[in-house]
């Protein structure tokens, strides 16, 4: 998944934010690139403003991976000062920039690890969730990622909730949980097209006890009423339409629910004690 990059902003001396929104501004404006030269920088001491000047040059020309060299360098020669600090996010951010997930998620981790109170934490926890969200794959494939993704802009959210970061990973959020609702749904309709039909209400049951605010809940609902119409558990498929038509009135999957229960003679009715029942009652 591709991602709009987004500007940040801070004070004074040092300011971290403002370099990375002038960074940002540049890529945006078609400087971006990156080197092909993978060649480890040889050892040479120098003084810790040199080594990161060039990181920040080489930044602004969008010089990703040349970056990501001297800002390690600068954690190399000179570990314990601030510039090391900042080295360690803004290399994150430039292996990021180059889809070097692995490595950014671990500048990331290691940023919050090190440094737990500093101000550009949250920052670093979106970071890592980025870095999972654009390895999101179809829903045909693993999900490892949308979880790993999922559980980062949780934690950013939780520990974080009034950050600048927050609100777009809150997005985020509902976004990674409605492409795992749809992984379960892909799941169930192959199970009830081989009319394994307990396999895929279990499918079914899982996006309406976990993912119940997603796109895909009328539809899980409707294919409850057929898979429990066709093991002839009338009452359950009965409530799987009544509260589907409750709060889905207007559209097709109810038509279709109701049209399920009319071929047997059966209407749309809720009984309080089915799990259907419980576990919607329990969201809402």
């Amino acid at each position: 998944m591709s991602e709009a990059r987004l500007p940040i902003r801070r004070n004074p001396a040092f300011s971290f934010r403002a370099i990375l929104a002038g960074v940002f501004a540049l890529a945006i404006t078609g400087l971006a690139g990156c080197s092909s030269n993978d060649d480890e920088i040889p050892y040479e001491e120098r003084p810790v403003e040199q080594i990161y000047n060039k990181a920040m040059d080489h930044m602004a020309a969008g010089e990703y991976i040349p970056a990501t060299k001297e800002f390690d360098e600068v954690e190399r020669q000179h570990p314990y000062s601030e510039w090391a600090r900042r080295s360690m996010l803004m290399g994150a951010y430039a292996n990021y920039k180059v889809n070097q997930y692995d490595e950014a998620i671990l500048s990331a981790q290691r940023f919050i690890s090190l440094h737990p109170s500093n101000k550009d934490v949250p920052y670093a926890y979106y970071l890592v969730g980025l870095c999972y969200y654009e390895q999101i794959s179809d829903v045909g494939r693993d999900q490892t990622m949308t979880e790993n993704a999922l559980n980062s802009f949780y934690e950013l959210t939780r520990r974080f909730p009034n950050s600048e970061y927050a609100r777009d990973a809150r997005l985020k959020i509902d976004l990674t949980l409605d492409h795992l609702a749809g992984k379960e749904m892909e799941i169930g309709r192959y199970y009830l097209n081989r009319h394994d039909y307990i396999a895929a209400i279990n499918r079914f049951r899982t996006v309406i006890e976990r993912y119940q605010t997603t796109t895909h809940t009328p539809e899980a609902l409707e294919r409850l009423t057929e898979a429990y119409l066709s093991l002839g558990i009338k009452t359950e498929a009965q409530t799987a339409a009544a509260i589907l038509g409750y709060n889905f009135p207007g559209s097709e999957w109810y038509e279709d629910s109701y049209a399920l229960l009319a071929e047997q003679g059966l209407e749309p009715q809720e009984n309080k004690d089915s799990w259907i029942s419980r576990a919607w009652n329990s969201v809402f």
